[in-house]
């Protein structure tokens, strides 16, 4: 069978809900993770979506995080959060706060995690202690699944670029998170459970990037970084006929910063 499993970095799935059922008739994923939802598990656009075809399992606090899996191939052992998921302690709170920014599904032959990996803010920031931390509970979360003969991939928004290559201009970053070396040994060590980068073809430009800041004309002049990712074990990666960034969904006004990451497979 061919499945076409997909991820994208919403940013308000309220705000973008015609944009979103608008990509979703005419890409035609099988399986859609969802991250940065910023709106409550209630208060999620089931109806809009089922009239597509898909089930979901959302997971939303209405804040800024928020994560969904939409699937046309059924959801079944749905979990919420990391089994060791750590929690923030905001600045003036009294007890951490355990995000929702990971969810996972079998989805037919297949299973998925839907990730939002915290953003870190800056370096020396309480946030990037808990970023590592965060990694380093999806790394136990995924071993025995990355390790296992059934399809698996993690997919999202990992909030790392892997390499120099996947940023536009590797000095304007330089200090910076998404590219420090202890967010790329989060990555690689993460890849040592069984997993591997499924890398898009860009349908422009020679890098496919998937996120480009609403500022300083990001999109059009192509200052992009490659932050949405595909970590999959080897019978993923190995029915793996395509994957592409669909860079036509940033296009146009009221988009969303990020693109979908599509990736196609023959199971």
């Amino acid at each position: 069978m061919t499945v076409r499993i997909a991820t994208w970095n919403i940013n308000s799935v309220t705000a973008r809900l015609p944009k979103l059922l608008e990509w979703l008739e005419s890409a035609k994923p099988d399986v859609l993770c969802l991250q940065e939802l910023k709106c409550a598990s209630d208060a999620f656009p089931y109806e809009a979506v089922k009239e597509l075809g898909y089930d979901t399992a959302a997971y939303g606090t209405g804040r800024w995080n928020g994560v969904a899996i939409l699937s046309k191939l059924g959801l079944e052992d749905v979990v919420r959060d990391l089994p060791e998921q750590p929690g923030f302690l905001a600045d003036g709170a009294l007890l951490p706060d355990t995000e929702p920014r990971a969810i996972a599904a079998t989805c037919g032959p297949v299973r998925v995690w839907s990730v939002y990996v915290p953003n870190g803010r800056e370096v020396g920031h309480a946030h990037y202690a808990y970023k590592l931390e965060w990694f380093e509970a999806l790394r136990k979360a995924v071993l025995e699944d990355a390790a296992g003969e059934r399809p698996f991939a993690v997919l999202g928004d990992f909030n790392v670029a892997p390499t120099d290559e996947d940023v536009y201009d590797p000095a304007v970053f330089a200090g910076q998170t998404h590219v420090t070396p202890d967010e790329r040994a989060a990555l690689a060590a993460l890849r040592e459970t069984g997993l591997q980068d499924v890398m898009p073809r860009a349908l422009k430009y020679d890098r496919p990037y998937t996120f480009w800041d609403y500022r300083a004309l990001g999109f059009p002049k192509n200052l992009g970084i490659r932050i949405d990712l595909t970590y999959a074990n080897k019978p993923f990666a190995d029915a793996v006929t395509d994957s592409y960034v669909d860079r036509e969904a940033r296009k146009g006004k009221g988009t969303s910063d990020h693109a979908p990451v599509v990736v196609d497979l023959d199971l």
